[in-house]
């Protein structure tokens, strides 16, 4: 038993040195009001048998033994404590155990271990911090989010970019010379229908007057012929 605390005692000058993850604690924090009851868990991932409760004091600088519950759920008390006070239970066939602190006061502040002993070493659990106060803090007030605004929709980069290229000169300007040409190549076509389109009016006025006349000498020709009449 002096091999099991001097062990611990070295654990305590070096913090963690001694937690093993084969014991699991949860929460890792508790803060309790006056005169309540709370409790902490410790899982137990290898053989024991049977869990050890410690409870380290950081004001008074005291690592106080509080009991020890074996596989049969017989618990084992230490000097001073209080068998109504603290309890034991297991959960899920001897591989968790829930440790029950009733009537709680400010003398209960400190960090709980839960411990397993192998090979004439302690393993200590990863610890619970147990804070009693007599007035629990009020909760923080959830300050409500602001409405959500419509979001305004950006042209991107790539966007932009393929903008800028419909406009870009490497495109308009073969685009308006090829039109120029276009145009151009089309004056000579119409200049050339143009003068058919004069010759043949021209004809058709020729072939007007040809018949005017003709009408006129065919009316003179009548009108002689009646005056000798």
């Amino acid at each position: 038993m002096a091999r099991l605390w001097l062990h611990l005692c070295i654990c305590l000058q070096i913090p963690g040195f001694c937690t093993n993850l084969l014991l699991l604690q949860t929460p890792e924090r508790i803060l309790a009001q006056t005169n309540n009851k709370t409790e902490m868990l410790c899982e137990v991932k290898k053989d024991h048998t049977g869990v050890y409760w410690y409870r380290w004091s950081q004001e008074r600088q005291n690592f106080e033994f509080l009991l020890f519950s074996n596989l049969l759920g017989k618990a084992t008390y230490g000097t001073n404590i209080r068998e109504d006070k603290f309890s034991v239970q297991g959960v899920r066939s001897h591989s968790s155990y829930s440790l029950h602190i009733s009537h709680l006061h400010a003398s209960d502040n400190g960090t709980y271990y839960c411990s397993i002993s192998q090979s004439s070493q302690l393993l200590l659990g990863s610890g619970t911090w147990l804070g009693v106060v007599d007035v629990l803090p009020l909760p923080l007030k959830t300050t409500q989010a602001p409405p959500l605004k419509k979001p305004v929709r950006c042209i991107t980069e790539s966007k932009t970019t393929s903008m800028k290229g419909v406009c870009s000169p490497l495109v308009w300007v073969p685009l308006a010379t090829s039109i120029l040409l276009l145009l151009l190549s089309l004056v000579p076509i119409t200049h050339h229908l143009h003068r058919q389109h004069e010759g043949a009016f021209g004809l058709l006025l020729l072939r007007l007057a040809n018949k005017m006349n003709t009408l006129r000498a065919t009316s003179r020709h009548r009108g002689r012929s009646l005056h000798n009449l």
